[in-house]
């Protein structure tokens, strides 16, 4: 995941596009991304939260989150009283005005009614990103939606789910060869090639998908005969599948009866 995160960190938000709402979001984005990107930069140089709590003023929920790899989205729903003057506040601290109490005056001007308190607050984030250098916009899939893409037929995905995918095969090689090497094994057991199997095993035992390569060649016989004989335990697998279901429906409210009928007694 820390490739795939390199590979699609080059990825950038075109302000102009966005809708007011969203620009105030995304403006608010990228000053938690400085705050959050010194708090990961303590994390990563073993400063302990309580320390990284006491030095940065962030509470530590917010240090935990960030710790764990949170803290990344880009548009929260979370509301504040000064979203509406936000573009005031960014006028004023660029003329110059950098105090967090006469920010809240020339506010009060403008008919804010918050407290001095959110207005300091925003001064002092503020205040603080300025002191760190800007960080690149990185808006990762989760590695379970990267893998749906990767095993999905690119004619099924969306513009821009194939140039995701495209990044990633760009910048990491061993996941586009463990890429190739699931389609080859699907087309193979949907196409039966039996004759694939054994140099599919060999040149897999050797990439990412090692493990299962493995688990294949133990279980060879089987997957021989899958293969090769026109048998499947599918429909026994699905009788299987419709007697829990069926089963766990009926817990703790009938008796083997009532569950033989639902079964067999039932059209």
């Amino acid at each position: 995941m820390s490739k795939i995160r390199t590979a699609i960190g080059a990825t950038t938000i075109d302000p102009k596009l966005l809708t007011c709402a969203e620009k105030l979001r995304y403006q608010g984005y990228l000053r938690r991304q400085d705050s959050h990107a010194a708090i990961a930069a303590l994390v990563s140089d073993g400063v302990p939260l309580k320390e990284i709590v006491r030095r940065t003023g962030h509470s530590r929920n917010l240090v935990r989150q960030i710790s764990r790899g949170g803290g990344t989205d880009i548009f929260r729903t979370r509301q504040s009283t000064l979203d509406g003057y936000l573009p005031f506040l960014d006028a004023q601290w660029s003329g110059g005005c950098r105090n967090g109490a006469e920010l809240w005056r020339r506010l009060r001007g403008q008919g804010f009614k918050g407290s001095l308190r959110v207005v300091g607050e925003w001064a002092t984030r503020r205040r603080r990103a300025e002191t760190i250098s800007r960080q690149q916009l990185q808006k990762v899939p989760a590695a379970r939606t990267i893998a749906q893409l990767l095993t999905t037929k690119r004619d099924h995905l969306s513009k821009a789910e194939t140039v995701t995918v495209a990044a990633i095969e760009q910048s990491v090689p061993m996941l586009a060869d463990a890429h190739a090497l699931v389609g080859r094994f699907h087309a193979m057991i949907r196409n039966r090639v039996e004759i694939e199997l054994e140099p599919w095993i060999d040149e897999s035992k050797r990439s990412l998908i090692g493990s299962f390569a493995n688990g294949i060649a133990k279980d060879k016989g089987a997957v021989h005969a899958a293969i090769t004989q026109p048998w499947s335990n599918g429909q026994v697998e699905a009788q299987i599948t419709k007697l829990k279901l069926v089963k766990r429906q009926m817990y703790g409210r009938a008796k083997l009866d009532l569950l033989k009928a639902r079964l067999i007694g039932a059209p």
